[in-house]
């Protein structure tokens, strides 16, 4: 059987974890028994607000809402990426969690912070990648799609797909998808980003529109399916052997 990713676009609610919860709860039960994986944008469990107030929405690995994370992932028999800011000793970081089916989770913390999130949030060291049911991945955060030498670095054989969790604006929106295209076609992988829809309209917070438009791009960079900005879920097929064709063909991972 071919692996299904199930992209989930979210318009969030900033500050509001329990909603926010809901949300992914409700997605994902709403999903076929056959899909394998699960992405979701940036900031979902969280939302995000580029001052002090993000600290009492902030979450420990050992908070009851990601525990939740994990049991649903259980029940469900399926993996899940998930982001949301984490609050560890006295640091706060902008989260991405992989929780594979069994409730195990591994956490990448985004390395290239952006704007206001540089002012309040400590950036990861690390490039993280886990084993997922497309096989080996690399996790990535938003802005590090602009950064080639973390792509570079996750362009190996054993990597098959990058999962990308957004909350990218609606301004550069054509960016978005050139990034993940060129991240897809550059390490010759499936690149599958969620990103977040709606506005954020927070009292005495800068208002942003996201770009939606989720996507999954193909190993040759072309892209497999997309969304608009709608809150929707796009659910896909993960053929191997467009994966193995397209390597066979390129030959980077034969020399």
């Amino acid at each position: 059987m071919q692996p299904t990713v199930a992209v989930c676009q979210l318009a969030l609610e900033d500050l509001a974890v329990d909603a926010n919860l809901e949300t992914v709860r409700n997605r994902v039960t709403a999903l076929s028994s056959d899909v394998d994986l699960v992405v979701f944008p940036e900031h979902t469990l969280t939302g995000f607000v580029g001052d002090e107030r993000i600290e009492a929405a902030a979450l420990t690995r050992d908070s009851a809402p990601i525990s939740e994370l994990q049991s649903l992932a259980e029940q469900r028999e399926l993996a899940l990426v998930v982001g949301f800011i984490e609050v560890a000793a006295d640091d706060l970081y902008n989260a991405t969690a992989y929780v594979g089916p069994t409730g195990e989770m591994t956490v990448y913390r985004k390395r290239h912070l952006w704007d206001s999130e540089r002012e309040l949030l400590t950036p990861g060291d690390k490039l993280v990648t886990v084993e997922t049911p497309l096989g080996t991945a690399g996790l990535l955060t938003c802005y590090d799609l602009n950064f080639v030498d973390d792509s570079a670095a996750l362009a190996r054989e054993d990597i098959t797909a990058l999962l990308v969790a957004g909350a990218w604006p609606g301004a550069y929106s054509d960016n978005w998808r050139l990034l993940l295209r060129a991240r897809a076609l550059d390490g010759v992988r499936w690149a599958i980003g969620a990103n977040r829809t709606g506005q954020r309209d927070m009292p005495e917070s800068e208002q942003v529109t996201y770009a939606g438009r989720s996507l999954v791009a193909r190993p040759d960079g072309g892209i497999h399916q997309a969304l608009d900005r709608q809150e929707r879920t796009l659910v896909t097929e993960l053929d191997r052997a467009v994966l193995e064709s397209q390597r066979d063909l390129i030959g980077v991972f034969s020399e």
